[in-house]
């Protein structure tokens, strides 16, 4: 009697927690602490809050659907001001506060300055937007994962695009730090390698507001086509290039120029410009779809390519706390090292010899669709063009 009194007891309990909100039950494990880490203010805050959108849309809806692994996701949130300085001390004091998993940095420069930290504050790092070849070469961090694409990744694409590039002279304006000064290095090594030439390269100081001195070089050089690397000024150029004549005589080619950020900013003087896209709506998979899908039905506009990207980032980082059944930092991107895991690209491995996630690219063009002007995808190259991992990763 006793006995069946204890298991009868013991059955209503189990049938109450049934009954319990997947919310509720999220509850009972030690939640899922994520520090958001981005641009609010400085030069990229456009993107920041881009950026912060995504994140807060995957942290919402894996919450609505009972949190990841049964844990409940807490998000706490750090402006970099758009400066490594900035970036390393609200990482850090978020990561002591006990937010120990950090995305939304968008600067290499900021990355690079959390991600040589996250030993010393017991963190993990995933990257969703920062795209310097050294994050995942010489300075990679096994606690460190990124999810979008490198400029490895972009130049492997970069040069199977350029043999269909039309002109045989190029200039390049990118911004003076050490993503755009890859990006340059990149380009150029593209269009040599296939007989064509670099005839000007300018470099350009974050915060520039005056790119008039950078027409006019441009314009004097008289070349057939102009590589574009410079995301914080990327909407002040592109109007005064219009404003100066410069375009659209001077058709230009973008390195992540064809942001939706900058592309609404700047009216229709983006119109037919092809570059490299980390996202869009047009990514023809299931992943893509749904997310899309709810995306549209919260906020009735299509995601812009920097809130996918950060979504994609996000939905990464909780497959590793669930692979990991662990919100310890290490725990998790030590599951994610090697596993092929669900993104918007589809499945993809995340390569354990440097922490990068293995995706297809893409090459899109500014044209109208969806009722506006946004980047649509006009090729797309499979996630084998990706080359091998740097010998300079010591992981």
């Amino acid at each position: 009697m006793f006995k069946q009194t204890k298991t009868r007891i013991a059955l209503a309990g189990l049938l109450a927690l049934s009954m319990l909100p997947a919310s509720v039950l999220a509850q009972g494990k030690e939640p899922v602490r994520v520090a958001l880490v981005t641009s609010k203010s400085g030069g990229f805050s456009t993107m920041g809050a881009d950026v912060a959108n995504g994140i807060k849309f995957a942290v919402d809806e894996a919450n609505a659907k009972g949190g990841v692994d049964g844990r409940q996701v807490i998000l706490a949130e750090g402006d970099d001001e758009s400066t490594p300085d900035a970036g390393r001390r609200v990482a850090e004091k978020l990561a002591r506060d006990g937010h120990n998993l950090i995305i939304g940095p968008i600067t290499s420069s900021i990355s690079l300055a959390i991600s040589q930290n996250l030993s010393r504050w017991d963190a993990a790092f995933i990257g969703t937007i920062s795209k310097a070849d050294k994050l995942t070469a010489d300075a990679c961090n096994a606690r460190f994962v990124r999810t979008n694409h490198s400029d490895a990744m972009d130049l492997a694409m970069i040069n199977e695009w350029v043999k269909g590039l039309e002109g045989k002279t190029f200039g390049i304006m990118a911004a003076d730090y050490v993503w755009g000064q890859d990006s340059a290095k990149s380009f150029e090594a593209a269009v040599t390698a296939q007989g064509k030439k670099v005839a000007i390269k300018l470099f350009v100081p974050l915060g520039t507001k005056d790119y008039a001195p950078y027409i006019q070089q441009l314009k004097a050089a008289n070349v057939d086509a102009i590589w574009v690397a410079d995301v914080s000024g990327a909407i002040a150029f592109v109007k005064q290039a219009a404003d100066f004549a410069l375009i659209p005589k001077t058709p230009l080619i973008g390195h992540a120029l064809l942001s939706n950020f900058v592309v609404n900013a700047t009216g229709t003087a983006l119109t037919n410009v092809p570059g490299n896209v980390g996202f869009t709506p047009d990514i023809d998979t299931p992943q893509t779809k749904a997310f899309v899908s709810a995306f549209k039905a919260k906020y009735n506009r299509l995601p812009s390519d920097t809130e996918g990207q950060a979504y994609n980032g996000a939905m990464v980082l909780f497959q590793g706390v669930t692979l990991a059944k662990s919100v310890q930092p290490e725990a998790v991107t030590k599951a994610l090292r090697g596993a092929t895991v669900d993104t918007l690209y589809g499945k993809a491995t995340v390569r354990a010899a440097d922490n990068q996630l293995v995706i297809p690219n893409y090459v899109a063009r500014v044209k109208t669709a969806d009722g506006g002007l946004r980047p649509v995808i006009e090729r797309s190259y499979p996630a084998t063009v990706t080359p091998a991992a740097s010998p300079l990763c010591k992981m």
